[in-house]
């Protein structure tokens, strides 16, 4: 999706996306990942999600990027989290304690942007992109990580014919593909959501996985 589709979703308030609740497989996976307190988390394109804050309440130090600044204007406005601006090569960056977010274009971070990540919670993130960038963002992110790192990561497969993204469907051999080289691969928890999605029903699916994974960067 080019950067405008983005920024004129969160103009228009268009972010049926974004939930006000935390995701239940953070919750109830997360703990496999076996990440200290204190350690440093990424989550790729954020928006203003709430995961955030219950990263931040297991006491992990959260690393964001965003490219749409409404998002990280909302998700501090919203939580009545004070931060402070500045900036940093291409980003302007929201800072506050433990959370720092970058405001821009994910493709722009460098290695040192994410010095010391210990894992990373991909919700909405490779699911959010269509099937021509996703190759660049798995090589991008495989720049970035250090051997070790933990990424939990939760996709959708669907028929793609059925429903334009995004979310896109991701199915179990493209995820293959993309980490194969570069992380090991391990499926925790794969289930059939379409009878809890109305929203996606109505958009005419007839089937609605959802897989959530752990990968451990090689």
């Amino acid at each position: 999706m080019h950067q405008e589709f983005w920024l004129e979703r969160w103009q228009q308030n268009q972010i049926g996306f974004h939930s006000e609740s935390i995701n239940p497989h953070l919750e109830q996976y997360w703990p496999a990942l076996h990440i200290e307190a204190g350690s440093r988390v990424f989550v790729p394109l954020c928006g203003k999600s709430n995961d955030m804050l219950w990263l931040l309440a297991q006491n992990y130090r959260v690393i964001g990027v965003e490219l749409s600044p409404l998002a990280v204007n909302a998700f501090f406005t919203e939580n009545k989290v004070p931060a402070t601006a500045g900036h940093k090569d291409n980003f302007e960056v929201w800072e506050n304690d433990d959370l720092c977010i970058y405001c821009g274009d994910f493709f722009h971070l460098r290695e040192d942007d994410l010095t010391g990540v210990d894992a990373v919670y991909d919700r909405a993130s490779l699911v959010a992109l269509p099937p021509e960038m996703r190759a660049d963002y798995a090589g991008h992110m495989k720049r970035l990580l250090k051997t070790g790192t933990k990424i939990l990561l939760v996709a959708f497969d669907y028929p793609q014919q059925e429903m334009d993204g995004p979310p896109f469907s991701v199915q179990c051999q493209e995820v293959e593909t993309l980490y194969r080289d570069w992380c090991r691969i391990d499926l925790l928890h794969t289930e059939d959501i379409l009878s809890k999605e109305p929203r996606f029903r109505e958009r005419g699916l007839n089937r609605l996985q959802e897989q959530v994974y752990v990968l451990t960067v090689l």
